[in-house]
């Protein structure tokens, strides 16, 4: 596995880990404020993780 797939593969991992702590806001139970903020983030990061995977997928190419 080359350098740059393997930097892309850790912050695939933390990104993943920041969103599970969105997740976890957006289960609990309902606040308002917190799960708007919760849902965005969510999404933000969501969008990211899709952009490292096809980051990832230009490596293999």
């Amino acid at each position: 596995m080359n350098e740059r797939h393997e930097i892309l593969r850790k912050a695939r991992d933390r990104m993943i880990e920041d969103r599970d702590v969105h997740a976890k806001v957006l289960a609990a139970p309902f606040d308002r404020d917190k799960a708007e903020r919760a849902r965005l983030k969510f999404i933000e990061i969501q969008s990211l993780i899709d952009a490292i995977d096809r980051a990832m997928a230009g490596e293999r190419a």
